[in-house]
């Protein structure tokens, strides 16, 4: 955890890892609050129908322990993969906790994830085990390769042909388990990459992955836990922003989360939430922050009191930045990542960590610099990729069964994220964008992020994405995909009034030649754009 202090440079001074020799994921967040105070509220269900259930520590101990015995009886062992697909609630996170005592390996799946993309991660990380509902089990059921190692199917909807009932499941196993006794290296957890170039690659994290988080979330969340706090996030737990940058460090710090099992954003109702509930802290992906823009006058008509918003996943812009203070009353605190190394880069209001159209500074306790191709740091203001420095608690054990991946990750001991950027004279690191998103017109390097920052400061867009497109003579010319907001038609004169509108606040060399108009965007299960598709597309 951070130091009590309140200037920047002195955290960085004074921070120390302090990670014990055996550690164990599920004894941190779960077991130890059990054994203080097992009617402690971990976790707070909220249905679909708006019926609120609070869910003790106790309770999430004595159901993880069951499950852990029942999956032992069954042959389940260290090592063993344990796929999660299931949305946000109770079942989702014992099934995490029973993964973690076991000492096997926790694998989330989204739930949003379509049979092809469910069938190559059961395959290519050989789960033993599914733990699923019955939505779940009907995708299950249409994948046509075999999956010989699966041979353990649950659902949370009860027994269902070869799938077992979770609550039967649970009811005949003993409610006293001992964890196996791991050390921060054991592997612990499994998160699949989005997968913008090939395949998609599982990060294998061992149970340091939970401390490595800690003043990565503390920064941006302004020094949780503070008295009232209580945590949520839209993000889907299957995802490393849902999991890592909320769930399992609220946990650790004794902070109840908000569990709602939604498909589909929807920006009034995540209002509505954040009032009812008394929600103190979100972490909102900046592609749901920029929809719930759409909400007029949200501190009048919803009496919420948010002490914290952290954003991560994508570039936030300056203009959601400026909005966040407008329609919030708070300064949205940015936060950078990757799924093999997360949390690293951040802001913090509260110590005047804050600067519009930067990431941030870096966390204590992680040495992050802009990297040139051979590795040396790049000077003030020279654009470069992000790195981070190993060795790193945060920081994966590798990918599955793919060590020349892993060694390609990294130049000497800096690990390469992909991600350009530069870093200007006060240590803060702008964005630019990725490797494969970043366009190159007419001999100039320009990034999608300020382009479509400068979109949504229209009063009529949305949405923005924003891709190269080939052109003979320029390599690249920008192309613009926007969402209109409702009651704007999409008209020719109106896409020349946004690109004027970008070409007079940027420069001529960034306005999209190109702007087409659509009624929403590809997104990620974790609601980043997928620009692959546009780029494709154009």
């Amino acid at each position: 955890m951070l130091p009590e202090l309140r200037d920047h440079q002195a955290l960085r001074r004074a921070f120390r890892w302090q990670i014990p020799p055996r550690y164990n994921i599920a004894g941190d967040v779960c077991d130890r609050w059990a054994a203080l105070d097992p009617d402690r509220t971990a976790i707070v269900e909220v249905s679909r129908d708006w019926q609120v259930s609070p869910v003790s520590f106790g309770h999430l101990r004595e159901a993880s322990n069951r499950l852990a015995n029942a999956l032992r009886a069954r042959g389940v062992a260290r090592g063993d993969r344990i796929a999660i697909l299931l949305p946000q609630g109770r079942c989702v996170l014992t099934a995490h906790l029973a993964a973690y005592k076991l000492g096997a390996i926790a694998v989330p799946l989204a739930a949003l994830f379509g049979v092809d993309a469910l069938a190559y991660r059961l395959g290519d990380c050989g789960a033993g085990v599914l733990i699923t509902d019955a939505a779940g089990l009907a995708k299950t059921r249409e994948i046509a390769e075999p999956l010989p190692k699966l041979r353990i199917l649950i659902s949370t909807d009860g027994a269902d042909r070869d799938g077992l009932g979770w609550d039967a499941l649970l009811a005949e196993a003993s409610p006293d388990f001992t964890a196996v006794d791991t050390s921060p290296d054991d592997p612990a957890l499994m998160i699949y990459t989005s997968g913008t170039t090939g395949n998609p690659k599982g990060a294998l994290h061992g149970h340091r992955v939970l401390p490595g988080h800690l003043p990565g979330v503390q920064m941006p969340h302004e020094f949780m836990p503070q008295p009232g706090d209580l945590a949520w996030t839209p993000a889907d737990w299957a995802w490393a922003g849902g999991l890592l940058n909320m769930l399992l460090p609220a946990l650790h710090f004794g902070v109840a989360v908000v569990a709602r099992p939604v498909t589909r954003f929807e920006p009034e109702e995540a209002f509505r939430l954040i009032a009812d509930l008394g929600i103190r802290n979100a972490f909102v992906p900046p592609t749901a922050l920029r929809m719930l823009r759409s909400v007029e006058r949200p501190r009048e008509r919803f009496s919420f009191d948010l002490r914290t918003v952290a954003a991560a996943g994508e570039a936030l812009g300056a203009e959601t930045l400026a909005w966040g203070r407008e329609a919030l009353g708070l300064t949205i605190n940015e936060a950078y990542g990757q799924t093999e190394c997360n949390l690293v880069l951040a802001s913090c209001a509260r110590i005047g960590v804050s600067r519009p159209g930067f990431i941030g500074k870096a966390v204590p306790g992680h040495e992050v610099a802009v990297v040139r191709p051979d590795g040396s740091v790049c000077a003030v203001g020279e654009e470069g990729e992000i790195a981070v420095r190993r060795p790193d608690p945060v920081m994966f054990l590798g990918y599955w069964n793919n060590p020349q991946a892993t060694a390609d990750k990294f130049i000497g001991d800096w690990m390469k994220t992909g991600d350009q950027a530069v870093q200007d004279e006060d240590g803060y690191v702008r964005f630019v964008g990725r490797d494969d998103d970043v366009i190159t017109s007419s001999g100039y390097r320009i990034g999608p992020g300020e382009i479509e920052d400068c979109l949504l400061r229209h009063e009529v867009v949305s949405l923005a994405a924003v891709v190269g497109k080939p052109d003979r003579l320029r390599t690249e010319i920008v192309k613009a995909f926007v969402v209109l907001k409702p009651g704007h038609a999409a008209t020719p004169a109106l896409a020349a009034e946004l690109q004027a509108f970008v070409r007079r606040r940027l420069s001529a060399h960034e306005y999209p030649r190109e702007i087409a108009f659509r009624e929403e965007l590809p997104l990620t299960t974790t609601g980043k754009i997928i620009r692959r598709l546009l780029r494709a597309e154009a």
